[in-house]
């Protein structure tokens, strides 16, 4: 009998992790990434357990048919699980619209913390009985013993299974939806093992005391305290490593696998313990034995940078060996807290039915301060302390749990001297790389994410969320900008445009700078909304800046009732925690939705942080809701090509005439004089795909959809172990891709004119794979050498290729002072390549007449 009820509690712990993971996701489709949407499913699944256990628990241990009780707690969560199946779109649509585009934090917070709880309460109550159930089942099973430690030692060794499973295998193969399904099959095979395992049996209904009592409130108060400080301790790690971690989906799955595996090691460790040893004195024992472990968590988390380097220089390159390390640093910071939690808290819900208090007033007491820890932790003492003396308070408080008259023995004061020399020796605690000469400009402590602006050397400033994630800095201008003007350039007449991300804050403030246009933009950090100033002065004190709104720009999206002109996506990490569900069907529908009549969306995709195969499956997604979607270059360059898929609401093609009119009226301010957008070819010509090309290319890639979310389980790959260089992909994917002039525009088009932009895009091409070998060089002769023919060769295709024409005249310039007959040569070859612009005859006459003859 007791294999059986272990082997229940490992698949009942499995299934439930796996609701936990899944309904995680699904939720915050809904909810957003703001923080209150991040903490809430945590919150709402501790609630419910607490809910379940206070509720259900005495009655269940009054009962003379346990059996049934907990095949129907199991039938229970299997069938709510099920039912939310078949109603989380329409709940969510009506919870979506009950928060509204812009609510206020209060609101928000009380949609979605309530919201979330009623959501799940059915299923999160049945499984918060399920433990006490399981007790009461086995309490009169001869040799089952009384402490609950094996029970829930078994039950979390199923959840460790249940996390990885889920996040390596379940959802990436079966969605959310199948997932539960999997899991609510678990639940009803559990019930019905327990029925015909458990026939009706004397369950005793007292137990005698094996130790003195404790005062029943000290111990429920202790119980509380303790689900609070470690459900604390876990939210602020995982913060913390967040800044060293890749934050992935994976990261998460193994810091709460790792956080498991130390509760389970712990409730066995104290099971086989406690049948051996006098456990009088061991709250104060095991108290304080977690306070040190939390203290040595702490001061292990400031060398946790230079381990990871370490660990993954043994270990190699792969994806392996990188999740390996970020294991190896949960390790380090949650395995010795962790396996005193397990024991601590075995220890305590025996020392409370020795109080008469029962396991299910006892598990509730504790499942209900892990609750408010989410919020109380990372909302309010996160940001208020900062990490390192958020992590010293709870330290701190596993001390102040021990009764005074046992703080005597010297064990209690070793703690307290490591508490005392970290808070007042050791430095912050955040990971910020600064470069040589250079200097922190700022730095914000988020309840989601840290925030720095870090200036090198020489003044270039640069955005940096978690320290690892490099948004954009103020030498990166021109490609920022353009993420904005090519869009805004390919519709007739904006007058309103939403760009979803910020950034730096230099795309959508250089869209605003056209006085016609009212600009709106979504950010999901206000740490990153107050940083973009030190990026957007430079437009000046009195430039016009759009209006910002802090809030997920999903579900701003589905919840605004604006419509838009032009419609612009950031390049969001895709592989980042929430990211994916930003490049789903579900969501390009939703922006259609928010599109005006002959509305333009284009999505920018950071291509240096993907491979091809998860791109194929955003393609896939985007061109199941604009069929007719063409895919175009930010610039052409090859350190961090950045690629937008492009499509109008009405599926129609671009007038060129329009488009010429546009671009020639195009009038800017000095910082976006120079955009590179002097014509419409340069303007049509960063087009590489069309609808043709982008299905060809898509082929039979599975879709990323939100029961789907492919992106966010294949976009790691390449953050943990890129297989290739950006260039490399950039110029496999442009071998995959083509466009045809009437693909683009509609008919009408003047032949000569098409022949000039196809010759412009094969011009493009040859430019970007002969720039795949040049390795930059400040002697001019160097890079003459390298750049001087195939940049010639690209001219010879098109004349209208500008950036083939520009780099060779400002080397022919370099070169004037200091030989003049190669400085003189290579203008005459420019000269002769493109004669319809006149830089190259200007710098000829101030040279003056020479008689060298031709080029050769």
């Amino acid at each position: 009998m007791n294999a059986a009820a272990l082997l229940l509690m490992v698949a009942s712990g499995f299934a439930g992790l796996g609701y936990q993971i899944a309904w995680t996701q699904q939720c915050a489709l809904w909810q957003g990434h703001e923080a209150a949407a991040v903490l809430a499913v945590v919150t709402a699944f501790f609630g419910g357990l607490a809910a379940g256990a206070l509720l259900l628990g005495a009655r269940i241990e009054r009962s003379d048919r346990p059996a049934w009780w907990y095949a129907g707690c199991e039938l229970a969560i299997a069938a709510w699980a099920l039912v939310l199946v078949a109603i989380m779109p329409a709940a969510s649509d009506k919870l979506l619209a009950l928060i509204g585009a812009e609510p206020s934090p209060a609101w928000q917070w009380t949609v979605v913390a309530g919201g979330t709880f009623l959501l799940l309460l059915p299923a999160t109550a049945a499984m918060g009985a399920t433990l006490p159930a399981m007790a009461r089942l086995v309490a009169g099973v001869p040799g089952a013993g009384r402490s609950i430690a094996w029970l829930y030692a078994g039950n979390t060794l199923g959840a460790v299974v249940g996390v990885l499973a889920t996040a390596f295998w379940l959802v990436p193969e079966l969605g959310l939806a199948r997932t539960a399904i999997f899991c609510a099959g678990l639940n009803l095979v559990c019930g019905a093992i327990a029925l015909r395992a458990w026939p009706a049996i004397d369950v005793p209904r007292a137990l005698a005391p094996a130790v003195a009592a404790a005062p029943a409130r000290r111990v429920l108060l202790q119980l509380g305290a303790t689900g609070l400080l470690g459900i604390g301790y876990e939210v602020l790690v995982v913060r913390v490593l967040s800044e060293i971690a890749e934050d992935t989906v994976y990261t998460f799955a193994m810091l709460l696998a790792v956080y498991l595996v130390g509760t389970a090691v712990g409730a066995a460790g104290y099971q086989r313990w406690q049948g051996r040893r006098d456990v009088r004195g061991a709250t104060a024992a095991l108290l304080c034995g977690l306070a040190m472990a939390c203290l040595t968590g702490t001061l292990l988390l400031w060398a946790a940078g230079a381990l990871k380097l370490e660990i993954v220089r043994q270990l190699g390159a792969g994806m392996g060996a990188a999740i390996t390390a970020e294991a190896l640093l949960a390790v380090l910071a949650f395995g010795l807290p962790t396996v005193f939690m397990g024991a601590l808290f075995s220890h305590l819900c025996d020392a409370a039915r020795d109080s008469g208090v029962t396991l299910g007033r006892a598990l509730g007491i504790n499942t209900a301060g892990a609750a408010l820890a989410p919020v109380l932790f990372g909302v309010v003492v996160l940001p208020m302390l900062g990490a390192k003396f958020a992590l010293l308070l709870v330290a701190a408080s596993y001390l102040l749990l021990i009764v005074p008259r046992e703080w005597l023995p010297a064990r209690a004061w070793l703690p307290a001297g490591l508490f005392a020399m970290l808070a007042v020796l050791a430095p912050p605690l955040r990971y910020v790389d600064v470069p040589p000469g250079g200097r922190i400009v700022s730095y914000q402590e988020g309840v989601m994410a840290a925030v720095s602006v870090i200036e090198d050397a020489d003044g270039v400033a640069t955005l940096r969320i978690n320290n690892r994630q490099q948004e954009g800095s103020n030498a990166t201008l021109r490609v920022d900008a353009r993420q904005a003007w090519l869009p805004l350039q390919l519709h007739p007449a904006p007058r309103r445009a939403l760009f979803l991300g910020l950034g730096t804050g230099v795309t959508s403030a250089s869209a605003a700078q056209d006085p016609a246009l009212q600009v709106d933009a979504v950010e999901l950090l206000p740490e990153v909304i107050e940083a973009s100033g030190h990026f957007t002065r430079g437009f000046g004190d009195s430039a016009p800046l759009p209006r910002v709104v802090n809030a997920d720009a999903r579900r701003y999206v589905r919840a605004s009732d604006q419509y838009y002109d032009v419609i612009i996506a950031d390049n969001f990490h895709p592989a980042r925690s929430g990211s994916g569900s930003l490049y789903t069907v579900e969501h390009f529908e939703a922006v259609r939705e928010r599109l005006a009549a002959g509305g333009m969306f284009c999505q920018w995709l950071p291509l240096h942080q993907l491979d091809l195969a998860t791109l194929r499956s955003i393609a896939r997604s985007f061109i199941a809701v604009y069929p007719d979607g063409w895919a175009m270059l930010a610039s052409n360059s090859l350190e961090t090509p950045v690629l937008g898929l492009v499509g109008r609401r009405d599926g129609a093609r671009l007038d060129a005439a329009a488009l010429r009119q546009r671009v020639a009226a195009l009038r800017l301010p000095g910082p976006l004089a120079n955009l590179g957008i002097e014509d419409e070819f340069a303007l049509l010509g960063s087009f590489v795909a069309g609808p043709t090309a982008l299905r060809r290319f898509a082929g039979a890639a599975p879709a990323n959809t939100d029961d789907r979310p492919l992106v966010t389980y294949l976009a790691p790959r390449v953050t943990y172990a890129p297989t290739d260089l950006p260039r490399d992909r950039l110029v496999a994917l442009l071998a995959e891709l083509e466009i045809q002039p009437q693909e683009l525009v509609a008919p009408g088009a003047d032949l000569a004119w098409s022949r000039r932009l196809a010759a412009y895009w094969a011009a493009r091409d040859r430019f970007i794979e002969a720039g795949r070998s040049v390795r930059p060089s400040a002697d001019p002769y160097r890079m003459l050498a390298q750049v001087r023919e195939p940049l010639l060769a690209v001219l010879a295709i098109s004349p209208d290729f500008r950036p083939a024409y520009d780099p060779l005249l400002m080397m022919a310039a370099r070169l004037a002072g200091r030989d003049e007959r190669e400085a003189r040569r290579l203008l005459l070859q420019l000269q002769q390549r493109q004669p319809a612009r006149s830089e190259a005859a200007v710098l000829l006459e101030q040279l003056g007449d020479d008689a060298s003859g031709p080029p050769s």
